[in-house]
């Protein structure tokens, strides 16, 4: 018996936890925009959510948001034994699996992406930092992280494919990965 889930099926799941969880794929890419504006004038908003989205296409990246997801749904609700529980409801700093996880998820994408992550970890623009707050009753550990390694491999995505088109080297099909880091 082939119990595999299949990948529209975990895709759409990720579209879906992120949207429930009030994080919208426009608000990715306006930091993604931040980061890249600066070595690319002529970027747009648009090519930033094609980038955004493409990122999610990727297994290893869907999987770490639906662990990441699940892991703060369940702390907000009490459900993970302790002492895991209290430090993930209360995102202690010396925890570090938050960004483990979402940093293994850029790894990918190149140092730049890599390094684009540890900024962002630190700086929390946008949407990262209004997930990173803790107000309310929401836990959001790992999210904030995962929309920072979102945000990380899109502007990587970006940056590698930049630097092709100036070398006139050939990138892949809007919308899709090759095996290469874009």
């Amino acid at each position: 018996m082939d119990s595999r889930v299949h990948s529209k099926d975990v895709k759409h799941a990720v579209y879906q936890k992120l949207q429930e969880r009030g994080v919208g794929i426009e608000e990715i890419a306006r930091i993604v925009m931040e980061m890249q504006i600066a070595y690319n004038p002529l970027l747009t908003l648009a090519a930033c959510v094609e980038s955004v989205h493409a990122v999610l296409n990727k297994r290893e990246l869907q999987h770490a948001i639906l662990i990441g997801i699940e892991l703060d749904s369940l702390a907000e609700r009490g459900l993970l034994s302790e002492p895991i529980q209290s430090i993930v409801s209360s995102d202690e700093g010396l925890f570090g699996c938050d960004e483990t996880l979402a940093l293994g998820s850029v790894f990918g994408y190149g140092s730049i992406a890599v390094t684009t992550f540890g900024y962002l970890d630190k700086r929390k623009s946008g949407i990262i930092r209004k997930l990173d707050t803790k107000a309310g009753s929401h836990v959001h550990t790992f999210l904030d992280d995962l929309v920072a390694g979102i945000a990380a491999a899109a502007s990587g995505r970006l940056a590698h494919q930049q630097r092709d088109r100036e070398e006139g080297t050939p990138t892949s099909a809007p919308g899709a990965d090759s095996a290469s880091m874009e």
